[in-house]
């Protein structure tokens, strides 16, 4: 397990932990939160040994294999699939030493035997095709598998990262932000990834309802302490909630705030109809009503204010072909956007979200049809290579003096104050920002502009939950209209009142909810394995008593490849029911009372430590468990 005890951590000046206790069970999964900056990344590099604490202790299993996605990666010239397979550095040592023994004629036959019995005991012959569902998971079309690691842009270097960080057979999993370079479907993929890993899972994220599907307890990195909640961040969120609303002067706070989302629930209400879109967003506000209080001393406070237009329709893509250099992503694109509306677009990656979102920005022109506006259309969009537009010698009050230079200064900081930009950080050059500052100041300079139509591609990328918070208020209380991609799903539900789907090369609206998305994209990715696996025939007639043969003998094949699964399948079933048992007797004790008593506190520790290790060894078998049925569904 992992033991942190009377640690006291800095960077630079600055104290990030002081006297800080964790500790973390084998098979458990934890999500850290904090503001940025609070500590959490500092204490994943002292995890993996790259920094030293100033006092303390920091304990972990020495033989525990630690796997944590890197941040950079050099522009290699490595096949994808074969950078994702380095992850796993003893399945490349047994096979550079099975190529040195197969060079070697003299090698004896003993220690070749033990290799490949390494080899199949480390899963060596599925190693390619596990890699493949990496790649194909994280949204690498199957054509791309084998294309250099150079020719990929530097999102998807990152996604080549996580692959390669998910190959390791690791005992400890580090996650940073893994969702920040992941569309939607290939988050929803990663959510029940790792809630099939077997081992010990630390995860950093601001996406809250990914925390809430993959960890069972939160460590939230507060007043320089690690404090544990049970559950996954929304019953972080009302305990943490309970706690300030003890305090008098955020329970006040919070009472304005739950009176504005009262209200605004109250107006949606009477306009709503019975869609299904528009119930679940009556309920995300609900919600919100619940754990406001555990956002009261939310640094940003920020609104969007549209400019009015009388037009009957904002934007209208007519007729519209949509792509690049002559060649098409989405046709037969016919949509008017109206003022007001407030839509949220879904798709497999790939599909033409962005360029969609380009077009009716006006970025991209139509390869056919055309792209009609309104005189007074005002756009504010937002997408990642905005934030690449940002002057990086200049300082964010520049940035706004620009727009407005007859703007008194004081105003201007006044209004960067509520995207945290304070004090001596407003005139310092945006080179020294974070990506979530960046992002913060490239949504400022859109809200100053007072746009009537807002396109947000990604929004959320770098931005903390506290600061995800603030914009998804501002965004509802936002009177024009929306139409926002993004993979942070509170964000859909909360700000969106309807769903469109790009996919196929066609635009069209979706009608369920993003519970349907999640079945929608499972069905799919269901079908593209299918096909993949299906056989392709040349049409001709064969001979049927040589065909009779042929599939007698593919029958014995298949039999003779199930039968040693089948006695594994049937060992690990047995063992997860001695697990099982033995699981249920212990917790049955520690529901006792007699557990927690002083004459016990010996016993007691040992129990939960074992309890950890059953939850540890159950997970590692229900993962073989789900392996050997997969593999048995391959050979059919």
């Amino acid at each position: 397990m992992i033991r942190i005890n009377k640690l006291t951590l800095a960077r630079g000046n600055k104290r990030l932990l002081e006297n800080a206790a964790l500790t973390v069970h084998p098979g458990h999964s934890v999500g850290l939160i904090g503001p940025n900056g609070s500590g959490k990344s500092s204490l994943f590099a002292l995890l993996r040994g790259e920094i030293d604490a100033e006092a303390g202790e920091v304990s972990l299993p020495p033989s525990w294999v630690i796997a944590h996605v890197a941040q950079e990666m050099p522009p290699v010239m490595a096949a994808a699939i074969e950078f994702v397979l380095d992850g796993d550095m003893e399945l490349r040592a047994v096979e550079r030493a099975l190529a040195d023994a197969e060079a070697h004629p003299g090698t004896a036959g003993e220690h070749l035997a033990e290799l490949h019995q390494r080899y199949e005991a480390i899963a060596g012959y599925s190693a390619r095709a596990r890699a493949a569902s990496l790649l194909s998971g994280l949204g690498f079309a199957a054509t791309r598998h084998g294309d250099p690691v150079a020719s990929f842009s530097g999102g998807w270097r990152m996604r080549l990262n996580l692959a390669q960080a998910l190959m390791t057979r690791s005992d400890l999993l580090l996650l940073d932000e893994p969702t920040n370079h992941l569309d939607l479907d290939a988050v929803l993929w990663l959510e029940e990834w790792l809630q099939r890993y077997p081992g010990t899972l630390l995860l950093i994220t601001h996406d809250r309802d990914f925390l809430d599907a993959v960890v069972t307890s939160i460590v939230h990195l507060d007043g320089r302490q690690l404090r544990v909640y049970t559950g996954n961040y929304s019953q972080f969120e009302r305990e943490h909630a309970h706690e300030l609303a003890q305090q008098q002067a955020a329970y006040a706070k919070q009472q304005r705030q739950i009176a504005h989302l009262r209200s605004y629930i109250d107006r949606f209400r009477a306009k709503a109809t019975k869609a299904k879109q528009a119930q679940s967003r009556i309920k995300a506000l609900e919600r919100m009503e619940l754990i406001a209080a555990a956002h009261v001393d939310s640094p940003f406070s920020f609104a969007f204010p549209a400019t009015e237009i009388h037009a009957r329709q904002l934007v209208k893509l007519d007729r519209a072909t949509l792509g690049y250099a002559g060649k098409a992503v989405i046709s037969g694109v016919d949509w008017a956007i109206l003022p007001g509306e407030r839509i949220g677009l879904l798709g497999p990656n790939g599909a033409g979200k962005s360029t969609l979102l380009s077009a009716i920005a006006g970025e991209l022109a139509p390869l056919a049809g055309q792209r009609l506006t309104a005189q007074e259309l005002r756009i504010g969009y937002f997408a990642q290579h905005q934030l690449e537009q940002l002057r990086l010698e200049e300082s964010a009050l520049w940035h706004l003096r620009r727009l407005e230079p007859a703007t008194r200064e004081q105003e201007l900081r006044d209004f960067l104050g509520g995207f945290d930009f304070r004090g001596e950080r407003v005139s310092a050059p945006v080179a020294e920002f974070s990506g979530g500052e960046k992002a913060r100041l490239t949504l400022a300079l859109l809200v100053r502009q007072r746009p009537n139509l807002l396109l947000l591609d990604e929004p959320t990328n770098h931005l903390d939950i506290e600061m995800r918070e603030a914009l998804t208020e501002a965004l509802q209380d936002y009177e024009g209209a929306l139409i926002v991609v993004a993979h942070d799903r509170h964000l859909l539900r909360a700000t969106a009142d309807e769903l469109w789907l790009v996919a196929d090369g066609a635009l069209a609206p979706f009608g369920g909810d993003l519970d349907d998305y999640r079945d929608w994209v499972r069905a799919r990715r269901g079908r593209d394995v299918a096909a993949r696996r299906e056989k392709v025939t040349d049409g001709s007639a064969p001979d049927r008593r040589a065909q009779k043969r042929s599939e007698a003998a593919e029958r014995q094949r298949l039999a003779e490849l199930r039968k040693p699964l089948q006695h594994e399948l049937a060992d690990v079933e047995a063992e997860l029911q001695a697990l099982e048992a033995e699981k249920r007797e212990l917790e049955t004790l520690l529901a006792s009372a007699d557990a927690y008593a002083e004459s016990n506190k010996e016993s007691l520790i040992t129990m939960l430590e074992r309890q950890g290790d059953l939850s540890w060894q159950l997970a590692r078998a229900e993962a073989r468990w789900l392996e050997l049925q997969g593999k048995l569904e391959q050979i059919g």
